[in-house]
């Protein structure tokens, strides 16, 4: 298979998975519905093994397929990475990007990130400031920097706005806290618990758990601490001081290792929040530099994101 019909290949696969759907995924495609059900059984054929499980009403991922997600992600990294080199030595951008990101965020995923890019493209160079402040990430900056990464709700309908991933939150508490206190078995309980939290700005989906089929605030009544960053929170839910309700960009390395352990979550991870993982800009159109880094951080991150679907998988394992 040459690379752009394995490429082709493994974003229908990660669309499917995206949507659900086979309808949804041909419309981002040149293919009709029964077009993409055909590949996807010869991707299949050629895995050996079920990807997905269909039914009149749905197309479900396996497990197989979302450990395959994992895979088929990284290998898609690496094809845009090796073709970003190759233009690189040519006619590739050059000059500097300057980006604002929240800290936590930064030094998880993206610094990593921003280093493979940097690999690829020798012509360009980056200055990424990592900064705590909730107001700073309003995009006041911009002007200064060329790229403010945002999480949760967009603050100014002005700003151009690039989603990077999906954002999901998860309640969850140490192992030591739960043998201690007792696992709570719906969101109604977690008043009886400790909990850790965030003081004023609080994120605007935290801890809202649908229960009869509406939306509902259900949080612990004692809060053991409160504070304006979520990391601190992270820390304290390791230490087992209490409850949190986390991002899983944040929290899900130490949920596969057994260190956090996952709350409401026996059909899987809970829906997306609405508001995303953004890049905002003020330009309308963005220089090339900025549109080669967009891209690339799209591809690298997604809906949905590679912590999600590792977190995802090692659900579906756990279950089994």
């Amino acid at each position: 298979m040459n690379p752009d019909a394995l490429t082709d290949q493994l974003e229908l696969f990660l669309d499917v998975l995206e949507t659900g759907s086979f309808s949804a995924a041909a419309r981002r495609h040149p293919l009709t519905p029964s077009a993409v059900a055909r590949r996807i059984d010869a991707l299949e054929r050629a895995m050996g093994s079920s990807l997905f499980s269909r039914t009149t009403h749905a197309v479900r991922v396996t497990p197989a397929g979302l450990a395959f997600a994992e895979r088929a992600r990284r290998i898609l990294a690496e094809l845009h990475l090796a073709r970003a080199e190759a233009v690189s030595l040519s006619s590739a951008p050059e000059g500097l990007i300057r980006i604002d990101a929240p800290s936590p965020f930064g030094r998880r995923h993206l610094a990593p990130a921003i280093a493979e890019f940097l690999r690829a493209n020798p012509g360009l160079d980056v200055q990424l400031r990592l900064i705590d402040s909730f107001i700073d990430l309003q995009g006041e900056h911009l002007g200064e920097v060329d790229i403010v990464v945002r999480i949760g709700p967009l603050p100014d309908s002005r700003l151009v706005a690039t989603p990077l991933a999906s954002m999901t939150r998860i309640v969850c508490a140490s192992p030591e806290y739960l043998r201690r206190r007792g696992i709570p078995r719906s969101p109604l309980e977690l008043e009886q618990h400790d909990g850790l939290d965030w003081d004023s700005l609080a994120p605007p989906y935290a801890w809202r758990f649908e229960v009869d089929g509406k939306l509902q605030l259900c949080k612990p009544k004692r809060l053991r601490q409160t504070s304006n960053n979520a990391e601190t929170l992270l820390f304290s839910a390791l230490a087992g001081i209490g409850v949190a309700h986390l991002p899983t960009w944040m929290s899900s390395e130490h949920l596969q290792r057994g260190e956090l352990i996952p709350l409401f979550c026996e059909q899987g991870l809970p829906p997306v929040e609405p508001v995303s993982i953004y890049a905002l800009r003020l330009e309308r159109e963005a220089s090339p530099r900025t549109r080669l880094l967009l891209s690339f951080l799209k591809q690298r991150f997604g809906f949905p994101p590679p912590w999600d679907q590792a977190l995802q998988t090692s659900l579906a394992i756990a279950q089994q």
